[in-house]
């Protein structure tokens, strides 16, 4: 007998689905990439952003960046001011997946590290996101990816047999995780690979 097709995706938002990034809006800040290079890696970087997806406000998560870098004021409170500078659009290749799969009864729901701050204006982006039967935010739960936990509870919640469900992550981490608790997974790196990916798990 051969392997059994998956029958539900899981899908990862950022960069999966709309893309995200934080150069985005702040190459419109600075005018000397030196400098954007240093505020994005010493002031608002990817491990104090985490903060946010695990559940801190950005009010809160500021205050101490705020009281080191009195200098970048501006460009601090533009992480939460300008939030939405950071995307570049829904990924077209993911939209036309998502319908497909929608057309074709496939189950799909919703994994994302996000702060609950910025879900609602998220999903918002695309008529894509209305085939999603349900979400887990890391930032309503406490817990992210690539933490297991995450995971199960997305499982729990949902229903899920992680051996027919295929989950889409751009994180390498995230993906290593996901397959180690038993799930079908997809490292989302070329938006064109994706359908054909779908069709060889049986989902298309």
């Amino acid at each position: 007998m051969g392997v059994p097709a998956a029958t539900t995706l899981l899908w990862d938002v950022g960069n999966v689905i709309v893309r995200w990034n934080p150069r985005t809006l702040y190459e419109k800040v600075f005018e000397e990439p030196a400098e954007l290079d240093r505020f994005l890696s010493h002031v608002c970087t990817m491990d104090w952003h985490l903060a946010h997806d695990r559940g801190v406000t950005f009010a809160e998560n500021r205050q101490g960046l705020l009281a080191r870098f009195p200098e970048y004021a501006e460009q601090i409170h533009a992480w939460e001011t300008r939030w939405w500078e950071m995307f570049s659009g829904p990924i077209a290749e993911t939209e036309a997946a998502i319908h497909a799969l929608a057309d074709r009864g496939v189950a799909q729901y919703g994994l994302t590290n996000m702060s609950a701050e910025t879900f609602a204006g998220t999903i918002a982006m695309s008529p894509a996101f209305a085939h999603i039967a349900g979400f887990v935010v890391s930032g309503d739960e406490g817990v992210i990816k690539p933490e297991p936990e995450i995971f199960r509870r997305a499982a729990t919640r949902f229903g899920l047999d992680p051996a027919r469900t295929l989950f889409v992550d751009d994180s390498a981490h995230n993906i290593e995780a996901a397959q180690a608790l038993g799930f079908r997974v997809l490292h989302f790196t070329d938006p064109a690979a994706l359908r054909p990916a779908l069709e060889a798990h049986g989902l298309l």
